[in-house]
């Protein structure tokens, strides 16, 4: 049996890499982005620290690789979820479904970016 988490990596498609950025950065307020770009592929990593826990991603810009709905669906994890959702429409996303109770592993909430991506945040309160 493997004691490593399942999600190793993620990625998140977008159409608009600088307003993305701008996205992300202003509802999560976890730093700046590091560049990973090349051959004309936009990829910046979400801010994180080697080793650490949980998986770490990327905002990635690329031909054929398109943003939208009904894909994955990637969690980040909050102290309180309520505060990055608070954050989503002042700064160009929509909240799909306010924060909101999941029995004893704590507290989700839904929000579209700016992109047309849905993900959630977890909290445990």
């Amino acid at each position: 049996m493997s004691t490593a988490n399942a999600v190793g990596w993620f990625e998140i498609y977008v159409s608009d890499m600088q307003r993305a950025l701008n996205f992300y950065e202003a509802v999560f307020q976890r730093g700046a982005f590091t560049d990973l770009s090349f051959d004309g592929e936009e990829l910046f990593e979400f801010p994180s620290v080697e080793g650490g826990a949980y998986a770490s991603g990327a905002l990635v810009k690329s031909e054929g690789y398109l943003p939208g709905k009904g894909g994955t669906m990637v969690y980040f994890n909050s102290p309180d979820c309520g505060v990055e959702e608070a954050r989503v429409v002042d700064n160009g996303g929509i909240v799909l479904s306010r924060k909101h109770p999941v029995g004893e592993h704590g507290f989700v909430c839904q929000v579209q970016d700016t992109e047309g991506n849905v993900f959630g945040i977890h909290s445990r309160k």
